[in-house]
């Protein structure tokens, strides 16, 4: 049986950045094609673009698939460990999933359980591009079983994000004589200051939009009026999209170029019995695969607070809980289908 812990420091030393997947993804195809030869399974490569590919294994015809994400946030930095937590890039969102769903595929499949399959997709941090692949590519899943870090709560509800880069032109000049320039960052700046200035909407489940001005850049030197400026935006959806685009639209106006990067609309979720639940803040791969895959679930071991810092970790009492709730999932959903 797979040693969970061994398994998500496995994973966790291989650097696997947006776009960067190609060796975890070898390592995963090479790890689940043993376990299948082993078992009567099947594990497979689906390609997604030039050395990035979706991992997919199963056993018999997947009626529930266990999924999640095989990329990471930058920057990268090792795996550690001590008595409570398993500390590194990854641990928390996602990789301590994978190996707490590798450890449930092993005992279903000790216990003499098919009809599931596991599926690990690349992009998720960034636009869901494995998502959108595997969507294109269905295999007559009923259920799936996403995973993102709930502490084992099942998520009745995440957000969706809506991202724009806005970009401001200008004119070059000596700082010294203003007047014969134009500030591209000047521009972005009064922009930025409308977009902040908005009143976004509230849900009685999920809570408020939130807007995150993430990355601004521009400009050559400090004695040099900027020619270019450009912010990127996520604003966590709560709801319609449209009113905020409409709003964003407005408060950019002829300032800038607003361009509208990616739209994730929020999700809802039904319950499952027996399950302690929460509602989530972040956006997941579930809505590019648009039901494809079955009916969705979310839930999985670590905690998003800690995900994306330099605190990063996961508890391995939860990794070890996590691989019994995925096997407990699983036999609750295949019992509702015929057999």
């Amino acid at each position: 049986m797979t040693d969970i812990v061994e398994l998500t420091r496995a994973l966790v030393d291989i650097e696997s950045i947006t776009n960067h997947e190609e060796p975890v993804g070898t390592f995963l195809l090479e790890h689940l094609a043993e376990l299948a030869a082993r078992t009567s399974g099947q594990a497979e490569r689906c390609e997604v673009a030039a050395h990035r590919f979706n991992v997919f294994a199963h056993w018999g015809e997947p009626v529930v698939t266990l999924s999640t994400h095989m990329d990471t946030v930058p920057p990268f930095f090792p795996s550690r460990e001590d008595t409570e937590f398993v500390w590194g890039r990854g641990s928390a969102d996602a990789k301590g999933i994978i190996a707490s769903m590798i450890a449930a595929a092993e005992g279903l499949l000790a216990a003499g359980i098919r009809g599931f399959g596991l599926l690990f997709v690349v992009g998720e941090e960034r636009n869901s591009a494995g998502a959108y692949a595997a969507a294109r590519n269905p295999r007559g899943s009923r259920y799936l079983i996403n995973g993102e870090p709930t502490e084992n709560k099942l998520a009745l509800a995440s957000k969706g994000v809506l991202r724009y880069e806005i970009e401001a032109r200008g004119k070059l000049a000596h700082s010294a004589y203003p007047e014969l320039g134009e500030s591209a960052i000047e521009k972005l700046l009064d922009a930025l200051q409308r977009v902040r200035a908005i009143r976004f909407p509230s849900d009685a489940l999920l809570g408020p939009t939130t807007l995150n001005i993430g990355v601004i850049s521009g400009g050559r030197a400090p004695n040099v009026v900027a020619d270019a400026a450009l912010a990127e935006i996520a604003i966590r959806l709560v709801g319609d999209p449209d009113p905020i685009r409409r709003a964003m639209g407005e408060a950019v106006g002829g300032r800038a170029e607003l361009r509208e990067i990616l739209c994730i609309p929020p999700a809802r979720f039904d319950r499952l019995e027996g399950l302690a639940t929460a509602v989530v803040a972040y956006t997941t791969d579930i809505p590019a695969f648009n039901n494809t895959w079955g009916k969705p679930f979310l839930v999985g071991p670590g905690n998003i607070h800690v995900a994306h810092t330099n605190e990063e970790r996961v508890s391995k009492h939860e990794l070890a809980a996590a691989a019994q709730l995925y096997q407990n999932i699983v036999r609750q959903l295949l019992a509702k289908e015929p057999s």
